[in-house]
């Protein structure tokens, strides 16, 4: 597996596909992207993220340039802490290690590129595969805020989960 910037022309059009409906979505992003995505407002929240937050689009992918998965990356400068967000799988992959493999590399550029001392996420706690997942590649919850999110009738708590940089 490896790292790359995403790159929109290449990229959008498979990867707006891996929500396959609503609830899905509004667990991947809090509805920061409206649903159903489109490239323009897809391209206009990175465009948001990276100037508020200096967060860099990447794409995993295989040895072919396959798409494996997505995520967002930024630095906080003031306290030295990596952020991932907007974090997504394949769908097809899903439940195989790949997200785990991803997540890895991404604390590895966090640790060696950018130079982070820990790096967050947020994962809805019920979205209960992926925070399996991070914890899995070595996530542990820092906080939880119940009630965080409301989607329809459903109301889901927030984990803001840490990796401490290894010594």
């Amino acid at each position: 597996m490896r790292l790359r910037p995403f790159i929109s022309s290449l990229d959008f059009d498979e990867i707006k596909n891996w929500m396959p409906d609503e609830r899905t979505h509004a667990m991947w992003c809090a509805n920061i992207i409206k649903y159903p995505i489109k490239k323009s407002n897809f391209e206009n929240v990175m465009a948001e993220i990276a100037e508020r937050f200096k967060d860099t689009p990447f794409v995993a992918t295989d040895d072919e340039d396959n798409l494996i998965g997505f995520f967002c990356y930024s630095l906080n400068l003031e306290n030295n802490e990596g952020m991932l967000k907007f974090v997504m799988i394949n769908p097809k992959l899903r439940g195989k290690g790949f997200g785990k493999q991803m997540i890895k590399l991404a604390l590895e550029y966090a640790f060696k590129i950018t130079g982070a001392d820990s790096v967050q996420l947020n994962v809805f706690a019920e979205n209960t595969g992926a925070k399996k997942c991070y914890e899995g590649a070595g996530f542990s919850e820092r906080t939880h805020t119940p009630g965080a999110f409301t989607y329809k009738n459903e109301v889901w708590g927030r984990c803001n989960m840490v990796f401490q940089k290894p010594e």
